[in-house]
């Protein structure tokens, strides 16, 4: 009989890991607690307007290539992926604003523009960079990280010397470029989604690779449109959905799980991988004596930002802007001590708008205009119904002011999403958006480790575990999740032979 594996959650890591393990012919059940698949990348419609709930930047298009090919597919058979140009916009001050190209030959013209002499300084960094991400995507990115052994060999050692794992980004930023918008252009990405640049390893400059050499990218009809091609793929191989079935604990043996509860009866498997929140299946449904970790060791992780989220719904269009929009007009120290420094909701939020309309008609009634709206704050941060009608004036007041046009009286569709949405509809620990801050100390083998040092047959996927938060690293880190589920569950069958 075909082993069976339970895999809990629907997101980008479970999916990964339900092909993975299908396509090596296991038996596959997820349970996912909501009524679709794709975790934070969750879609859902009203009045005519199709909203991504979470993840709107398409980079590293090469994994998505690498994940469907893999199981027979591509990414042209399941979506229609367009490259943007501009891959974005940003905002420093009103009127002063910078598209950012596609061509790396405009890259280095603007850059020389506001900067003369920093394109070959932006040359270097990106040769740097691009290294970084042929050596991270085919030697580092899939490794489990159980031990630092994994990383012993010459070649690697020699290799993670020019990985800048002790270099801030910071340093290797400010080294090169004198202007502040430059500076600001190459550290957003670490801002937004990880930790200080001055806390984060250089290593980390290959999400700048990703940005500006392979490019931002969008999937016609939504970042939904992964997710069911995702599905497609899994459930043509024999994977089995159950949806508003969350996990509420586990059936244990001595030294393993031999079932998953829920609340419509126990699934009986051989193994399981938790791709929903690391902390919470610790912490929520596992005994204390089963746990990796204890309570305060999750309390002194470094958290990467929450965010408070607005899905608007336009009537008319909205000139001035991209299908990406960046505002860096107000001080990135004050952002980021509000977020790293001293948590607190900010004065003068920095903010992301995208307006997938500007792309893609398909997502809004004709003449009408689709509105993502992110604002990074701390995570664990009080969150009110007043707080996000205060915040939502402020975006409205910045938008209306970069873009010369009353908006907020033409919002005929408006939601929120923020710290106690994150925390009810994902159990996300401490209502966090991106999983661990990308700081040195909590980067490959110092991440929470992937297998269940108590229980045999249980493995973790997903941002809080290796190789960390994203979607590209979300759909490894299913891989290999699956991977190591497979090591597992063969020496046992080999053992229970040999003892036959």
């Amino acid at each position: 009989m075909k082993k069976h594996v339970v895999v809990i959650g629907a997101g980008f890591s479970g999916l990964s890991a339900a092909c993975e393990l299908a396509s090596n012919g296991f038996q596959v059940t997820v349970l996912e607690k909501n009524s679709s698949a794709g975790g934070r990348a969750a879609v859902f419609h009203d009045q005519g307007y199709t909203f991504d709930m979470g993840p709107s930047w398409y980079w590293m298009p090469d994994v998505f290539d690498w994940f469907f090919e893999r199981y027979g597919s591509s990414v042209a058979e399941q979506y229609d992926l367009q490259r943007l140009d501009p891959g974005y916009r940003v905002f420093f001050g009103k009127d002063d604003i910078r598209d950012i190209p596609a061509s790396l030959d405009d890259l280095y013209a603007l850059f020389e523009a506001e900067e003369p002499g920093s394109a070959r300084h932006l040359k270097k960094f990106l040769d740097d960079a691009a290294y970084k991400y042929k050596v991270g995507m085919q030697d580092l990115v899939f490794k489990p990280c159980h031990s630092v052994m994994e990383f012993a060999d010459k070649r690697l050692l020699s290799s993670l010397f020019r990985m800048q794992l002790f270099t801030s980004l910071e340093r290797e930023v400010r080294s090169k470029f004198k202007s502040e918008k430059l500076r600001r252009l190459l550290e957003f990405p670490v801002y937004f989604l990880g930790a200080l640049p001055s806390n984060t390893p250089a290593l980390y400059s290959i999400l700048n690779y990703a940005d500006l050499v392979l490019g931002t990218w969008y999937p016609m009809g939504g970042m939904g449109k992964i997710v069911e091609g995702m599905q497609r793929v899994a459930e043509n191989m024999g994977v089995q959905f159950r949806f508003n079935s969350p996990a509420t604990g586990f059936d244990l043996g001595d030294d393993r799980v031999k079932a998953v509860l829920t609340a419509d009866g126990p699934v009986v498997c051989d193994g399981v991988i938790a791709s929903a929140d690391y902390q919470f299946v610790e912490q929520q449904l596992l005994p204390a004596d089963k746990r990796n970790y204890s309570a305060a060791y999750w309390n002194k992780k470094v958290m990467a930002p929450s965010c408070l989220i607005y899905y608007l719904g336009v009537d008319g269009t909205i000139d001035g802007l991209k299908h990406h929009n960046l505002f860096f007009d107000e001080s990135f120290d004050d952002f980021a001590e509000a977020i790293y420094t001293n948590p607190k909701w900010p004065e003068n939020p920095l903010f992301y708008t995208c307006i997938p309309t500007k792309t893609d008609a398909s997502v809004a009634p004709d003449g009408k205009e689709n509105l993502f709206i992110l604002i990074p704050v701390a995570p664990g941060l009080e969150d009110t119904d007043e707080i996000r009608s205060r915040y939502f004036e402020k975006a409205m007041d910045k938008l209306e002011k970069h873009t010369g046009q009353q908006i907020r009286h033409r919002v005929e569709v408006q939601h929120s999403f923020a710290y106690r949405d994150f925390v009810d509809r994902y159990h996300s620990f401490r209502g966090n958006a991106y999983g661990l801050a990308n700081t040195l100390m909590q980067t490959a083998v110092f991440k929470p480790k992937m297998r269940n040092k108590h229980l045999n047959n249980l493995l973790y996927a997903g941002q809080l575990t290796v190789p960390g938060p994203g979607v590209p690293p979300s759909l490894v880190s299913g891989n290999v999740a699956a991977g190591e589920m497979q090591k597992m569950l063969f020496a046992e069958q080999k053992i229970e032979q040999i003892a036959v």
